[in-house]
């Protein structure tokens, strides 16, 4: 059987393309490794992968110091002063309420009630 002639403008662009091709495969031919044979070799167990890293411990932060009345260090001063005083005045904290209760009624009443109320003036956000 005779071939069948292909026409200039077929052969032309069929050139065109191989030219394009042949870099490409003889590129990838450079960067892949060999076809190995197909004979039945038994499957080799996956690499362990490395043991992950750990974390580095961050240095300990430098204790900031608040101010205001965010200030822990002056809180913990004086919720232990509280707990403190209650301890060692525990038998005493009914007379000392019963005498409070008699300044209120006496004379410098007046007097204790405007400082109280001074002092709520003071504590309240506007």
């Amino acid at each position: 059987m005779a071939k069948a002639k292909k026409s200039k403008a077929k052969k032309s662009a069929n050139k065109k393309t191989k030219k394009v091709k042949k870099p490409a495969k003889r590129a990838a031919a450079k960067s892949a490794p060999a076809k190995k044979s197909k004979t039945k070799k038994s499957k080799k167990p996956a690499a362990r992968k490395a043991a992950p890293r750990k974390a580095k411990k961050a240095a300990p932060k430098k204790k900031q110091k608040l101010v205001g009345e965010g200030d822990y260090a002056a809180s913990r001063t004086f919720l232990k002063d509280q707990s403190s005083f209650v301890k060692k005045n525990k038998a005493k904290i009914p007379e000392l309420g019963r005498e409070a209760q008699r300044a209120l009624d006496g004379p410098e009443g007046d007097n204790l009630r405007a400082a109280e109320q001074e002092a709520m003036n003071r504590s309240t956000i506007d």
